[in-house]
């Protein structure tokens, strides 16, 4: 069995639930203020080792009461730390989120997220059998730098190219799996997509978009489920109809499944399927990484 080594960020997720988003210029009343672990990186390898994938996570965080919970919480989840580091230049990341109607807003302050450099991946020690995540919460330099070390060691590359920004080919092009939503897909390759888009249609910017003809794009579209481009091989997993109570990390609990099952031997179809199952199952509770849901809670939904 694989590894998972996930590079990316951790921030604090300061959550305002009310009954509607405000509007441009707008205030309205909130309900209730949540605090909870989050970031992009933290939330995919909670996922992945709540899954039984053996987790590593790196990262910065600033050396403040926010660092100190969120590093007491991954250390709780069994996530090897050893390349997180703290730091005094700047504070922990942050996330200001508001919740309303299941849906929600996102402010992200980077914080020590930015600071994540070339010399913090280039030593993480990637074998052959491993999977290595990232997303864009971290700069790109650093991104392209630990993905260079996964395909040196034949470690299979996963990155979620989420907040959508504009990459270099040479990074596209290190990605063995793209996992992204049918917004990002549409900003990445240039074409307006929405969610009343046919599969046929999402499958054909998906191929546009590939870097290398064995480079695999997984578009998550919701409660369509997922549609996949393996290489050649087209891949659809039907959707689950639940009770959304709080979206924030669902697209970070399936990057985290997936990089779980693939690090466990599964074929990507089934990666897929599970890693779906476990999304619809974190949408049903309140937070990003508290909301990750265990193997035996997929398992019970399959």
């Amino acid at each position: 069995m694989g590894r998972v080594f996930v590079a990316g960020s951790i921030n604090m997720d300061v959550v305002a639930i009310a009954d509607r988003h405000p509007r441009v210029g707008e205030t309205v009343a909130g309900r209730q203020v949540l605090y909870f672990p989050g970031g992009k990186g933290a939330n995919q390898a909670v996922a992945a080792t709540r899954l039984g994938a053996r987790t590593t996570l790196i990262g910065r965080l600033g050396r403040d009461s926010f660092g100190a919970e969120l590093k007491a919480f991954l250390g709780e989840q069994g996530i090897d730390l050893g390349y997180v580091v703290e730091t005094t230049e700047t504070h922990t990341g942050t996330a200001i989120i508001t919740v309303a109607e299941a849906d929600n807003t996102i402010v992200v302050v980077p914080g020590a997220n930015g600071l994540v450099g070339a010399d913090d991946v280039e030593v993480v020690p990637l074998l052959k059998g491993d999977i290595a995540v990232s997303q864009f919460e971290i700069p790109l330099p650093a991104i392209a730098a630990f993905f260079h070390r996964a395909r040196a060691a034949s470690a299979v590359t996963v990155l979620n190219p989420a907040p959508a920004q504009k990459m270099p080919g040479e990074l596209l092009a290190l990605v063995d799996i793209l996992v992204l939503n049918e917004t990002e897909l549409g900003f990445l390759a240039g074409t307006e997509l929405s969610e009343s888009d046919a599969a046929a249609r999402i499958t054909d910017v998906a191929r546009k978009l590939q870097a290398r003809e064995d480079q695999t794009i997984c578009v998550t579209l919701g409660k369509r489920g997922v549609l996949a481009l393996g290489g050649r091989e087209e891949i659809a997993v039907a959707g689950r109809v639940v009770k959304a109570v709080d979206t924030t990390g669902a697209g970070d609990c399936f990057v985290g499944a997936l990089a779980a099952q693939l690090a466990d031997g599964a074929a990507l179809r089934e990666a897929l399927a599970f890693a779906n199952a476990a999304a619809s199952i974190s949408v049903q509770r309140m937070g990003a990484g508290p909301s990750m849901p265990t193997a035996r809670e997929v398992a019970a939904v399959l």
